[in-house]
This record gives C-alpha cells, sequence and structure tokens, in this order.
C-alpha cells in the first residue's frame, strides 16, 4: 500500500531545500577558518565582456591592470574576454616586462557565449552559478574596480555594494572607472536618496573616477595596498613574538 505521508516531487523539493540550506550553513562555518590576515592583495576587476580589443576602454583596463600590478596586486577578472581578457593580460605584461610576482585569476562561469578562459589566466575557477563565483569574487578581493559593463558588471558591482553597506565585509576601495557611472550616482542621488531608500552616505562608499583618470585609481589602489602590507607587517612580527614566546618557554 502506498505511504500516503509520500509526495516524490514534493519531498524532493524539500530535501533538496535543506541540503542547501546545510551547504549554506557550512560555507559560513568554513568562512570562519579563514586565516586572520591575507598573504596576497587582490583586486578585482569588472567589465564588460562585450568591449574588444582596440577600444580605449579596452586600452585603459589593460593599462590599469599593469599599473596595479607593478604595486604587487594580484588581478581577479571573470576570466572571459573583453575587458576582463584585457585586465588579465594587464597582469601578464606587468610579469613580463617587470618580473612582478603576481597572478592573474579567471574566475569563470558556464555560459553558451563564453566557452573557455580567456588565455592571459594564470589560474581559472569555473563556476556554474552566479551565487558561488560572486561569493568567491567577494572573498579573495581587497579592492573592487568597475569598468563600463551591463547586466552582469551591475549584478557584482551592487552585490559588493551592498556587503560594504551593511558591514558585511570590511571597508575596501569600490571605483568606477568611467563618465556613465556619474549618471548612476546622479540617478540613485536623486531617485533613492530623495525618497529615503538610501541613505546619503551610502553613496560615499563608492569613488568615482572619470575616463581618462586612471592614475586616480591607481592611487586609491595604492593606498589600500599600502595599509594592508601594513597590517600584514604587524601581523607577521607579532605571530614571530608569539613562537619565539613559545620557543624559549613562554607558553607553557
Amino acid at each position: 500500500m502506498k505511504d500516503r505521508r509520500y509526495n516524490s516531487s514534493t519531498d524532493t523539493s524539500k530535501i533538496i531545500d535543506r541540503l542547501i540550506t546545510r551547504l549554506w550553513s557550512s560555507i559560513d562555518d568554513i568562512e570562519q577558518l579563514q586565516p586572520p590576515q591575507a598573504r596576497f592583495f587582490r583586486v578585482a576587476i569588472f567589465g564588460s565582456a562585450r568591449i574588444q580589443e582596440g577600444d580605449a576602454y579596452y586600452e585603459s583596463v589593460q593599462a590599469f591592470a599593469h599599473k596595479i600590478g607593478n604595486l604587487g596586486c594580484d588581478i581577479v577578472t571573470g576570466g572571459g574576454p573583453g575587458l576582463m581578457a584585457a585586465a588579465n593580460a594587464g597582469a601578464k605584461d606587468a610579469f613580463r616586462q617587470e618580473g612582478v610576482r603576481i597572478r592573474s585569476y579567471g574566475l569563470t562561469i558556464e555560459l553558451p557565449m563564453e566557452e573557455a578562459a580567456n588565455p592571459f589566466v594564470d589560474r581559472v575557477t569555473s563556476h556554474r552559478t552566479f551565487f558561488s563565483r560572486l561569493h568567491h569574487f567577494v572573498r579573495m578581493s581587497h579592492a573592487y574596480v568597475v569598468f563600463p559593463g551591463g547586466i552582469g558588471t551591475s549584478l557584482e558591482t551592487f552585490m559588493i555594494w551592498q556587503l560594504l553597506q551593511v558591514g558585511h565585509i570590511p571597508p575596501r576601495p569600490l571605483i568606477f572607472v568611467g563618465t556613465m557611472y556619474h549618471g548612476l550616482i546622479d540617478w540613485m542621488r536623486r531617485e533613492m536618496v530623495s525618497a529615503k531608500l538610501v541613505d546619503a552616505p551610502d553613496l560615499d562608499i563608492a569613488t568615482i573616477v572619470d575616463d581618462g583618470e586612471i592614475d586616480r585609481a591607481v592611487e586609491v589602489i595604492a593606498r589600500a595596498k599600502k595599509e594592508f602590507d601594513e597590517e600584514r607587517a604587524r601581523f607577521v612580527a607579532l605571530q614571530s613574538e608569539s613562537a619565539e614566546g613559545r620557543s624559549n618557554g613562554g607558553g607553557t
């Protein structure tokens, strides 16, 4: 006799929901195991896959990635074509021409129009969902730079903006490069701030840099990298002192 309590489609959905909830909980627990201080400063660069070599924005992204690569910053992109390839290429140039020991990462997503990672990536991590990919961007990076892009770029940007807004990640640079983004901020100030949907200081989280002024963005990254290096040096010194104390019997 069939057990009426069992409905295959309903119960399967419930089981999947429970498993996904447990998975998210496990990910949260794993995040707590992250080392207190990262070893490498990484910058995520977002931008359109549709803008190709020869465009002024492509050249700008490549030059920007090269310059921050020279500062010792690893580069993280979506690993695809367009401005993502430009950023990874810039990092590659910094390594080849300057001998800087940095890595260029690509966090790819399985899409019909993007079949493989661009050839400038050193290390690829493939994701099946945008959710896991976004989480990976946030976890890996210490600064976020947004060049012109469409819906995908906007998705990544607003996710990070909100995490900064509510304090789910510590204060980090969020930089928009491109005159087009003045219109976004103006619209948010006119529509959202005036309706009290966001607070005016929330807009100050982002820094806007005009076209042709990437050196301003480089300066912001350089300051953040300097603070990171100083904090890293203090952490290493404390670890060394602690280890020395234990070796001398101070920890017993």
